[in-house]
């Protein structure tokens, strides 16, 4: 009877040993799964506004900027996400490609961005004549502030970034063109940071 008693305590400690040695080996490689779960939600989130490989719909979601990367690019919330989204249609001069100097009025430009999206609500919408993502994996989206106002167009209208088409004609190419025009023509001769 004691050899069976021992031999169940045994057995209890040893399924004790086991279990806390599965735990030990999952626990080393949780971080990565959660980091592959991450990245799975992700691709989740930016697939949905997929009909087919060449037919997008338009989806409107609205988040929070959390981080201005610059002027045409901003990381945003979207459904407990980090989204890093590239404004369709226009493009700023760059101060964070790792790649290339920091460009001329790339910092005002960045700074003209901050102050309008830093930590606000926005809007975000697709364009069914563009990409879903752009080749670095980032979200193709119009930025609207809560207001209702275009952030792309207000930039443009300003003077800290020009239109700019990737492959196709996006949606509001016309408009953002007669900004770009407008605000050429109204800083003639005080020099604007748009490049045409």
């Amino acid at each position: 009877m004691t050899e069976c008693y021992n031999f169940l305590v045994n057995y209890k400690k040893f399924k004790i040993l086991v279990i806390l040695a599965v735990l030990l080996v999952l626990s080393h490689f949780l971080p990565q799964f959660n980091k592959e779960l991450q990245q799975l939600k992700t691709q989740v989130l930016a697939e949905k506004t997929f009909v087919s490989p060449t037919i997008f719909v338009e989806i409107k979601q609205t988040g929070r900027v959390l981080k201005v990367i610059d002027g045409d690019t901003v990381s945003v919330e979207l459904g407990g996400l980090k989204q890093t989204i590239r404004v369709i249609g226009i493009n700023s001069p760059e101060v964070v490609d790792p790649r290339k100097t920091v460009e001329c009025f790339g910092r005002e430009s960045s700074q003209r961005a901050k102050e309008l999206l830093d930590n606000q609500i926005v809007t975000l919408e697709s364009d069914p004549s563009q990409a879903n993502l752009d080749r670095y994996g980032r979200l193709l989206r119009y930025v609207y502030l809560s207001d209702g106002t275009d952030f792309g167009f207000k930039m443009i209208e300003q003077g800290f970034a020009y239109g700019y088409t990737y492959d196709l004609p996006y949606k509001k190419h016309t408009e953002y063109g007669n900004a770009q025009n407008s605000a050429i023509e109204e800083n003639e001769d005080c020099g604007v940071i748009i490049r045409v």
